[in-house]
């Protein structure tokens, strides 16, 4: 097992750094420029997840293994069944076999899909058949992942008569859903959402577009994590916009409370240690926002700050259970946590223990959210290669910023 030992930071060199291209939107923009071979796009992520999708995109081997990678499972699952006359099995590691699909299988099998379980009900690897999808309604319950309704709603403008996608009871992650919308909308794609359904309209064609995508602001969090465990701290990051498609662009309001400060400019965002956490107990409801929490969690612990993180229930069904596996590595830390299904609170505490080592679960973001403990204790973060499923060069940017 590699094991990577980062001694205590002293300080935090103001240098700016140029984060790779939001996954979520080159995820999404892949599927779209198959549908769309007109479609290019500028500043994609480099990230293992988009480079799997993309591979697997190209392959036309009847066997497409994609490892840990749960959204480009959820994204091929409905783009396959909707590519006709194409037959596959998709499949992926150990822990994606126990990662549930049935509601979107469910979904695609009532819109004509054929799709079969090879091994367990409801989990990959899954026998694709593409056929062509006639039907043009589905409902689907409102609080599952969004990439179930991602996938759904990516495909729609290509069905023959489009999609009506009613949702059943409360959605959630909402700005993730509104994040593929926009990027329909942007390749001029027509769709409304009225109540408690989205309409797609069908389109064959698109004119010539370029897309240049957002620096991922899931990434930038590790940063602004950093930034609020030194009170001296400024780091620079590029390219980033205040009206961002990304729900994680929250991240500057939210961390306002634990003293940093955003300032924007042009396509870079400044990031400021103010020396004034405004808060004794941070209450947060990241619904919109879960990949944030194990970030906010570390951060807190590391101020000394308690914290209550609701709407958490989609990460149990993470790369690992992410809930569990931050109660884990905080309390080997010395500190207190509490989770329900759905929530995460950890108790403020004054000491931090040393030298311990942090298991990462195979999770890229257990490794960067737990890398900026380093400003208060010397740490070791275990199978830190993990990183590369979401931000390949953060080692090497954490070294830019901290030796």
């Amino acid at each position: 097992m590699e094991l990577l030992k980062i001694n205590k930071v002293n300080k935090i060199e103001n240098k700016k750094i140029q984060i790779t291209g939001s996954k979520s939107e080159t995820n999404r923009l892949l599927i779209l420029q198959q549908l769309y071979e007109n479609l290019k796009i500028e500043n994609p992520s480099v990230s293992d997840d988009s480079l799997v999708l993309q591979k697997a995109l190209d392959s036309n081997l009847p066997d497409i293994n994609i490892g840990h990678a749960g959204t480009a499972m959820r994204f091929l699952t409905a783009y396959f069944a909707s590519k006709q006359d194409f037959e596959v099995v998709l499949t992926g590691s150990e822990r994606m076999k126990n990662r549930p699909i049935k509601i979107l299988v469910d979904a695609l099998i009532f819109l004509g899909a054929e799709i079969q379980y090879l091994e367990k009900e409801g989990y990959p690897p899954l026998k694709i058949l593409g056929k062509k999808l006639t039907k043009d309604f589905v409902e689907i319950q409102g609080n599952v992942s969004s990439q179930y309704i991602s996938a759904l709603l990516l495909i729609a403008p290509k069905l023959p008569n489009g999609l009506k996608l009613k949702f059943k009871g409360k959605v959630t992650s909402v700005p993730y859903i509104k994040m593929t919308l926009s990027l329909l909308s942007k390749l001029g794609i027509k769709y409304n959402w009225n109540d408690n359904i989205i309409t797609v309209l069908p389109q064959l064609t698109i004119k010539d577009n370029t897309i240049k995508v957002e620096s991922d602001w899931s990434s930038a969090s590790y940063f602004y994590s950093l930034v609020a465990l030194n009170p001296k701290a400024e780091i620079k990051l590029t390219s980033y916009k205040k009206n961002s498609l990304q729900g994680d662009a929250t991240l500057f309001e939210i961390y306002e409370k634990l003293g940093v400060q955003t300032v924007f400019k042009e396509s870079t965002i400044i990031l400021k240690n103010t020396n004034t956490v405004i808060t004794e107990n941070l209450e947060l409801d990241l619904i919109n926002t879960p990949d944030l929490a194990q970030t906010i969690a570390v951060t807190c612990f590391g101020l000394g700050v308690s914290c209550n993180l609701t709407g958490l229930h989609t990460l149990k069904i993470k790369e690992t259970d992410r809930l569990v596996a931050l109660k884990t590595e905080i309390e080997k830390l010395g500190g207190k946590v509490n989770i329900t299904n759905n929530s995460i609170q950890v108790l403020s505490s004054a000491t931090i223990n040393k030298n311990i080592s942090i298991a990462t679960y195979n999770d890229h973001r257990m490794a960067m959210a737990f890398a900026p403990l380093a400003l208060k204790v010397p740490i070791q973060i275990e199978n830190p290669e993990v990183v590369s499923k979401s931000y390949p060069n953060f080692w090497s940017d954490f070294d830019k910023i901290t030796r």
